[in-house]
């Protein structure tokens, strides 16, 4: 038996544009259309779409508060904004509101309709997710009774979940184990140097200390929800597969908002979220997926970020060897100000030696190897030329 046609929501108060979306989906979807956020929110509830596409300038109730309405009861549903408005302000809004993708009008109809069917693979890819999200509620289910006995192990197991769930999507890639150790450990000596030193010290308490310490490892989260021909490519992605990569930080954050949404005050996965979703903005404005810049993009991220790059520069890639530690320094100091947050850079600088000391107690990591497309992350578009080596683009 042939399976259903998926549902898809047309909401536009433009009538001409919902003929369009109508003639250009209809072969392949079971359509519905609305001119109002409140026509939507009422045939939303009768249709059951499997994804809406969301005109953000509405009569009455606006796009974003559609949005915001929808995900409010099913969050696991696929919405896709659609707007006149490119600016970061309009994007950033949207994202906030629960939007899963922003496009921006006039469309490429061939785009849009790559962009539908990556969404519902991401739907496909949602069973996994409520796995994780299963076992983290498994995990903080078992360690809230331990509480009540043993206070130091609750914690300790809890560290070993987060870590473990971490490592189910690291492992996809093939990344050596120590990837995630290193991550935590530079992560932690930036935040501790930056407690006590700098503009940042009023913003870094022990619970920020703690929760950054569980939180990190699980960054990159998010990889779950690429399928395999792209997260293992074994070569560059093309701009239309590293824009499907790139969505890792959406899909992370949606997993552990969802999972931060049942523990009271959100605990540790609430910066964990945070982190997953922005630690691929760049202080510049020109990272993903909003676009932020400065202190716009929350401090974990931009702490994780430095992390980051730091152990790809010093991992092998297919195409390179490992940069030398001091040389990987280097580059770190020339992107402050447009990757990464000076403050941050500084930080990194008088704390270099831990560093050093972190990545070589690693273990099994000092110079790891990763294959597959994760290896030609963003970090290679840091284009600045060092001694005569040129970090290659995409």
């Amino acid at each position: 038996m042939e399976p259903a046609p998926k549902k898809i929501l047309i909401v536009d108060d433009d009538e001409a544009i919902r003929r369009l979306l109508c003639t250009l989906l209809r072969s392949e979807y079971q359509l519905a259309e609305a001119a109002s956020g409140e026509e939507a929110l009422k045939i939303a509830t009768v249709f059951l779409p499997d994804l809406v596409m969301l005109d953000v300038l509405l009569p009455g109730i606006d796009g974003c508060d559609v949005c915001r309405r929808i995900k409010t009861t099913r969050r696991e549903l696929q919405i896709v904004m659609i707007s006149a408005m490119s600016s970061t302000e309009q994007r950033v809004r949207a994202f906030e509101a629960g939007a899963d993708d922003y496009v921006v009008k006039p469309f490429d109809p061939q785009d849009l309709r790559a962009r539908i069917r990556l969404h519902f693979q991401l739907r496909e890819a949602s069973a996994t997710a409520s796995a994780i999200r299963a076992e983290i509620e498994s995990h903080n289910s078992d360690l809230r009774k331990l509480a009540e006995r043993h206070t130091e192990e609750m914690i300790a197991i809890q560290d070993t979940a987060v870590f473990t769930l971490a490592k189910v999507a690291e492992s996809r890639d093939q990344e050596t184990g120590g990837h995630l150790v290193r991550m935590r450990a530079y992560s932690q000596v930036l935040a501790e140097e930056l407690a006590w030193n700098g503009t940042y010290a009023f913003q870094i308490s022990e619970p920020f200390l703690q929760d950054l310490y569980r939180s990190s490892p699980l960054h990159d989260i998010g990889k779950v929800g690429i399928r395999d021909g792209i997260l293992l490519k074994p070569g560059r992605l093309n701009p239309a597969e590293f824009e499907i990569l790139q969505r890792h930080t959406i899909i992370g954050a949606n997993i552990l908002d969802e999972a931060a949404a049942r523990v009271h005050g959100g605990g540790f996965l609430a910066m964990a979220a945070l982190i997953a979703r922005f630690h691929h903005e760049r202080f510049d404005g020109a990272g993903y997926p909003a676009g932020l810049v400065g202190e716009e993009i929350p401090l974990p991220a931009r702490i994780v970020a430095v992390a980051d790059v730091y152990d790809a520069l010093t991992s092998v890639r297919p195409y390179k060897p490992a940069y030398p530690t001091y040389e990987a320094k280097t580059i770190i100091e020339r992107s402050a100000g447009s990757q990464f947050d000076p403050v941050i850079v500084e930080a990194f600088c008088r704390r270099f030696d831990d560093f050093l000391e972190a990545q070589e107690s690693a273990g099994d990591s000092f110079f790891p190897v990763t294959v597959g497309a994760m290896a030609f992350r963003e970090y290679d578009s840091i284009e600045p030329t060092l001694q005569g080596v040129e970090l290659n683009p995409f």
